[in-house]
């Protein structure tokens, strides 16, 4: 993985969290999508190659945040819901 994909995906997973503890712990995947975009819209517009795949990258983003025990597994949660451990 090039260096540049790297920190874009430590970056959404960070903005996925941001968007779960803003939304109250919990939400879909489009209600993070448009908390994201609410947030950094100006960042996404200026990031090059992720704005054409920053709303794959986010999704890799949860599953990232799952292995490192930050949101609840898929079994654990609704399905189609991020939550995050409390």
């Amino acid at each position: 993985m090039g260096k540049a994909i790297a920190s874009n995906k430590i970056i959404l997973s960070k903005w996925v969290e941001e968007a779960l503890y803003e939304n109250n712990g919990s939400g879909n995947v489009i209600e993070i999508a448009k908390i994201i975009w609410k947030n950094h819209e100006t960042d996404l517009k200026t990031s090059g190659d992720l704005f054409y795949t920053w709303q794959y990258d986010y999704r890799w983003a949860a599953t990232h945040l799952r292995q490192k025990g930050i949101l609840k597994s898929a079994k654990d949660s609704p399905r189609g819901v991020w939550e995050l451990i409390n």
